[in-house]
């Protein structure tokens, strides 16, 4: 076990950090140093589990961001190049756009989700 101090957004906290098998992370918060405010958490984005892998060609984040509009609807035929989903990642809108033509057969994604990168937005076909 080893011991850490770690400020985050001016609010230190002490931790113990537990060294394991190799499953990724086990850091526990011991006691916190200063008063905090409770941190707010990310939006989850809803599980679209009904039409998610609809289609044979994914449309796929390149970045981690917010989705701020849907450009493509189902059914809609695209090109390669074409913008399905605008992303905005560090106050910038990016394209997220079609691999290859085809026709959109999913979108796996609502505006105002909260998307990690090489999260699946959309499938076509």
């Amino acid at each position: 076990m080893k011991n850490y101090t770690i400020t985050v957004n001016g609010n230190v906290y002490d931790v113990v950090v537990e060294e394991g098998a190799g499953n990724g992370a086990a850091a526990a918060p011991v006691k916190k140093a200063a008063p905090a405010a409770a941190p707010k958490a990310a939006p989850a984005a809803a599980p679209k589990a009904a039409s998610a892998g609809a289609g044979s060609i994914k449309v796929e984040a390149g970045a981690a961001g917010k989705v701020v509009r849907i450009e493509a609807n189902v059914g809609t035929a695209v090109k390669k190049g074409d913008a399905v989903v605008i992303i905005e990642s560090m106050k910038m809108e990016i394209p997220v756009v079609a691999p290859e033509d085809g026709t959109v057969a999913s979108i796996d994604c609502a505006a105002g989700d909260a998307i990690e990168a090489g999260a699946l937005l959309a499938t076509l076909n």
